[in-house]
């Protein structure tokens, strides 16, 4: 059998594969898509999100990582949380086609309406995925986790495409949701067939929402956390606003989506085959902690120093104003990138109640600090500014929880890890800003001289800095 850290970097290897691929396939979208639409449609599919996100998670209620981490569930068993599931898809797509018309009058637009009523569609088929889809993950079939995501994504978003160009406006946006949700639930489906039950009996399962209850209350509280800003700045500062605003929180979200997407899928797969082993936990977190401390703090300050070069090239000059408030929010991707790993750690442990607390207290936190951006000083750099120190303390309250009541050892332990990167990555920031002194005529031009400068300088620093180590160990793997 393979040791733990091959596992790990095998099923990344694949993972990185597809999300990587679709970074350029979704970049490439987004810039299109950018180009043909107005920041107003953006914010309105923002708000449209936000709302089907809580719902998808109301919809999970915890049983994406409950199938993972119970490995003695039986087909019956299985087969009787598909059911709970489409019953749950069923009731809460109505729902939403039921209240479409209230959101749409809260927010005063009506083109709102329409949007949430065809994103009922995308709510029904990912809610009657999740069981299904968690199966591949539990086999730990990352290889094909990857081919799958990758053709969905291509497919989705050449079809948007061609529907914005031929002025769909507004639903070209949601031909990937939709499109995606539904090829999603086929493939898992045809994969992992699971038998219908119009009766059934869910309490001999009682144990696995015992261990779901708090993941699901930790998604409800984390949602609000991660969506406040959006649902706040769309309602009291304005609709275009929330689109510059949204643009700049997706391009910060960018790599933490297609770094933390590769690693945190793998890690709670493999890990719950451990989890009486918590020196093996440990190892394995500080190996992540070490690798994503190495991308993430380097990587937030060429995002910081880049930000006006890569809005402009992704998005076009009509997004300038969405400039100062991701040159912040790229202030925090190295302590969000670090701080996605977490979540894995407590689940296999088997201890969603801390991930609980932890969720909570970085909800309190973070609406506070979107309420003080919103109503104190209104503007969308504020909200953005205040997130940056919010995610930060909850970044300390999380590790100082999991370090000294979880694992029983000191803080310094981990604080250790992160030494070489901040260090490395102040280095890197004056060398940038001096860099930036010499402005470019072109636009593009800038943004290569910091991309070929920043790849160069994280070569160095991973050769000379004692990161090799974790590099050949990826590398033998292939």
């Amino acid at each position: 059998m393979r040791s733990i850290k091959e596992q790990i970097l095998s099923g990344i290897f694949f993972t990185s594969i597809a999300k990587y691929a679709n970074l350029i396939v979704s970049l490439g979208v987004t810039a299109v898509l950018a180009r043909l639409l107005a920041p107003e449609q953006f914010g309105i599919v923002a708000i449209a999100m936000v709302s089907i996100t809580f719902l998808n998670l109301v919809s999970d209620i915890g049983l994406f990582p409950a199938v993972i981490q119970f490995k003695t569930l039986r087909k019956t068993d299985l087969s009787k949380l598909f059911s709970l599931s489409c019953y749950i898809g069923l009731g809460l797509s109505l729902m939403l086609l039921i209240s479409a018309s209230i959101i749409a009058t809260y927010y005063n637009q009506a083109q709102l309406r329409p949007v949430l009523q065809l994103l009922s569609i995308h709510l029904f088929f990912t809610t009657i995925s999740v069981v299904p889809n968690a199966l591949f993950y539990r086999k730990r079939m990352f290889k094909f986790i990857a081919v799958r995501s990758f053709v969905i994504q291509v497919l989705g978003g050449t079809i948007a495409l061609i529907f914005a160009y031929f002025g769909a406006g507004v639903y070209a946006l949601l031909i990937n949701p939709i499109l995606s949700s539904i090829l999603m639930f086929l493939v898992s489906y045809l994969r992992f067939p699971l038998h219908f039950q119009f009766k059934f009996s869910i309490l001999p399962l009682r144990y696995v929402f015992r261990y779901s209850v708090f993941q699901f209350l930790f998604n409800i509280i984390n949602y609000f956390s991660r969506n406040a800003d959006t649902l706040l700045v769309g309602k009291y500062i304005g609709m275009t606003s929330l689109g510059y605003y949204d643009k700049a929180y997706q391009l910060m979200s960018l790599p933490l989506q297609n770094i933390t997407q590769v690693i945190t899928p793998v890690i709670h797969p493999i890990l719950s085959m451990y989890t009486g082993d918590h020196n093996k936990l440990i190892l394995a977190n500080e190996q992540m902690i070490r690798l994503l401390a190495l991308i993430g703090f380097p990587l937030s300050v060429f995002c910081f120093f880049s930000a006006e070069q890569l809005v402009l090239v992704l998005f076009g000059p009509q997004w300038i104003q969405a400039v100062p408030s991701f040159r912040i929010l790229s202030m925090s991707i190295g302590i969000q990138l670090i701080l996605s790993s977490s979540g894995s750690i407590f689940q296999s442990i088997g201890n969603t109640k801390y991930l609980f607390v932890c969720g909570l207290f970085s909800a309190v936190l973070n609406v506070s600090g979107i309420l003080l951006g919103i109503f104190y000083y209104e503007s969308i750099v504020a909200v953005a500014t205040c997130l940056v120190i919010t995610f930060s303390i909850n970044f300390l309250f999380t590790y100082l929880l999991m370090y000294t009541i979880l694992f029983k050892i000191k803080i310094w332990r981990f604080l250790k890890l992160l030494i070489k990167p901040i260090l490395f990555s102040l280095v890197l920031s004056i060398f940038l800003y001096l860099l930036s002194i010499f402005n470019a005529e072109l636009v593009w031009m800038q943004l290569v001289m910091n991309m070929i400068f920043f790849i160069v300088s994280f070569l160095v620093f991973v050769w000379f800095g004692g990161y090799r180590d974790l590099i050949n160990q990826f590398l033998r793997r292939r």
